[in-house]
C-alpha cells in the first residue's frame, strides 16, 4: 500500500498546486482559457480519465478484499422444525418441535495460501496506482495535443490570410502594371493563379481550425473553448540532463513498474499453488442452542427441555492426495512467473526505445526551430529583394508570389515547429515516466498575460 499512497499524494499535490497558483492568479483570467484551466475541466469531466478513476476505486476495493483471507469469519444460523417420530424399541411414535440456534467462528492460524493471496492484494493496490497515473499523463497529452493543435491551426489561418492579403496587392499591381504597359497579361494570371489557390487553402484553414476546436471541446468538455496563445518571441525551455539520465529516470515509469509488480504477483500465486501441499490449521469456536418445547417423544426429554453446546477447539487438516492437481498447478504457475518476468523486461525495453526516441525528438525539434527561425529571416530578405528586383525590372512577378509563399510556409512551420517542440518536452517525460499536471505551469508561463 505504499506505493498507492505515494500515488495519492502525487495526485493531491498536483491538484492543488494547480488550484493554488490559480488562486494567487498566477494563471490569467481572461476569456481565454489557459492550459492549465482547460487541464483541469478536463480532468473533473474528461469520461476516458472519470473511468480511470472509477477503475482506480474498484481496483483499491478489490484489494482490500484480500484481507478476508487472513481475518475471522463468523456466522449465524437458527431453524425450527416440526419432526415425527417413529420408533419399534421402544415403541413410541409422536411428533414434536425443535428449535435450533449458533454462532460460529474461525481465525485462520497457519494458511500459506491465504497469505500469499493477502500479499497479492497489497501487490493488486500498487498496480491500481501505477495504472491511474498512467491515466493522467495521458490526459495530460492529449489536453496539450489539442491546445496546441488549436494554435496551429490559428497560426496557419492567419498567415494564409496574411498571404492572401499579400497575394491580392500583388495582383493589383500586376493589374495596374498591365494597364499602363510595363508588364504582360501573364503576370496578372499568375497572380490570380496564385490567389485562387490561396484562397481555396484559407478554406481548409479555416474548416481544419473548426476540427480542431471541436476535438479541444469535447477533451475539456466545454463549448467553444479559447486557448491562450504563446507570447512571442517564444523562449523555448531547455532540455534539463543527457539521454542516459532520462534513461535512468525511466527505470520508475509506471508501466515498468506494473510489470515489476507483476512479477511479485506471479511469484506469490506460485507459493498459493505450492500451499496445496502443505496443511492448514484454524481455530473454531462455536456455540449452539437446541430446544424442544413439547419435549421428545422417547420421553428422555423432558419438556421445554434445552441444550446448549459451546465448542473450542484447534483443528488441522493435512492434504493427502489432489489427484496430481497441486504439481500441475505449480507447474503452470511458475511458467507464468517466466512470462511475467518476459514482461517485465518487454516492458523496459519499450519504454527505454521510447524515451530515447523521444529525446532525440526534442533535440532534434529545438534545432528544427532554430534553422526555420533563420530561414524566416533568409525567406523575409529574399522577398523583399525580388520586390526591389521586380519594381526595377529584373524580377518577374512569378518570382515575388514564389518568394511570398515561401515566407509563410516558412512561417506556418516554425509554428508548428515550437509547439511540437512544447509537447514534444511533456511526451519526453511521459516516456520517461516523470510527467505531472505540474509540469504544464513551465508552458503556462509562455502564454501570453
Amino acid at each position: 500500500m505504499v506505493q498507492t499512497r505515494k500515488y495519492k499524494i502525487a495526485l493531491r499535490r498536483s491538484t492543488s498546486s494547480l488550484l493554488l497558483l490559480s488562486a494567487l492568479g498566477v494563471v490569467p483570467a481572461a476569456s481565454a482559457q489557459t492550459l492549465v484551466q482547460l487541464f483541469e475541466a478536463a480532468r473533473a469531466t474528461d469520461a476516458t480519465y472519470q473511468g480511470a478513476r472509477a477503475q482506480y476505486d474498484a481496483n483499491l476495493a478489490k484489494a482490500d478484499q484480500s484481507r478476508a483471507l487472513i481475518l475471522p469469519s463468523a456466522n449465524l444460523t437458527a431453524g425450527a422444525s416440526r419432526n415425527t417420530y417413529d420408533s419399534t424399541t421402544p415403541p413410541v411414535d409422536g411428533t414434536y418441535t425443535s428449535l435450533t440456534a449458533s454462532i460460529g467462528a474461525t481465525q485462520p492460524l497457519y494458511r500459506p495460501g491465504n497469505w500469499a493471496g493477502y500479499e497479492q492484494g497489497l501487490k493488486l493496490a500498487d498496480i491500481a496506482g501505477a495504472q491511474l497515473l498512467v491515466a493522467e499523463q495521458e490526459l495530460v497529452i492529449r489536453v496539450a495535443q489539442a491546445y496546441f493543435d488549436v494554435l496551429a491551426a490559428q497560426d496557419t489561418l492567419a498567415f494564409v490570410q496574411a498571404q492572401k492579403t499579400a497575394v491580392a496587392e500583388q495582383l493589383a499591381s500586376a493589374r495596374r502594371n498591365f494597364e499602363v504597359g510595363t508588364a504582360t497579361i501573364t503576370d496578372t494570371r499568375e497572380a490570380q493563379a496564385r490567389h485562387d489557390l490561396v484562397m481555396a487553402q484559407e478554406i481548409a484553414a479555416a474548416n481544419d481550425l473548426r476540427v480542431k476546436k471541436l476535438a479541444l471541446d469535447t477533451v475539456v468538455s466545454r463549448t467553444d473553448a479559447r486557448p491562450t496563445p504563446l507570447a512571442q518571441p517564444v523562449p523555448l525551455p531547455a532540455l534539463a540532463g543527457d539521454v542516459e539520465g532520462w534513461v535512468q529516470q525511466a527505470e520508475g515509469h509506471p508501466v515498468v513498474l506494473q510489470a515489476r509488480i507483476g512479477v511479485d504477483v506471479a511469484r506469490l500465486e506460485t507459493e498459493k499453488a505450492r500451499a496445496g501441499h502443505k496443511p492448514t490449521v484454524d481455530l473454531q469456536a462455536s456455540y449452539g442452542v437446541n430446544r424442544y418445547p413439547q419435549g421428545y417423544p422417547s420421553n428422555s426429554l423432558a419438556f421445554g427441555t434445552r441444550q446448549n453446546q459451546a465448542v473450542l477447539g484447534v483443528q488441522m487438516t493435512v492434504p493427502l492426495f489432489a489427484g496430481f492437481s497441486v504439481q500441475n498447478r505449480v507447474r503452470e504457475t511458475l511458467s507464468l512467473e517466466e512470462k511475467a518476468a518476459a514482461d517485465l523486461e518487454a516492458a523496459r525495453r519499450t519504454v527505454v526505445q521510447n524515451t530515447r526516441t523521444a529525446y532525440f525528438g526534442v533535440m532534434s525539434g529545438k534545432g528544427q526551430v532554430e534553422a526555420l527561425q533563420a530561414a524566416e529571416a533568409s525567406s523575409q530578405s529574399a522577398l523583399d529583394a525580388n520586390k526591389l528586383g521586380y519594381q526595377v525590372g529584373v524580377r518577374i512577378n512569378i518570382d515575388v508570389l514564389n518568394a511570398q509563399s515561401q515566407l509563410y510556409q516558412t512561417k506556418r512551420d516554425l509554428a508548428q515547429a515550437r509547439y511540437n517542440v512544447l509537447l514534444g518536452d511533456l511526451r519526453l517525460r511521459q516516456a520517461s515516466g516523470s510527467l505531472r499536471a505540474e509540469d504544464l505551469l513551465a508552458i503556462e508561463a509562455l502564454l501570453v498575460r
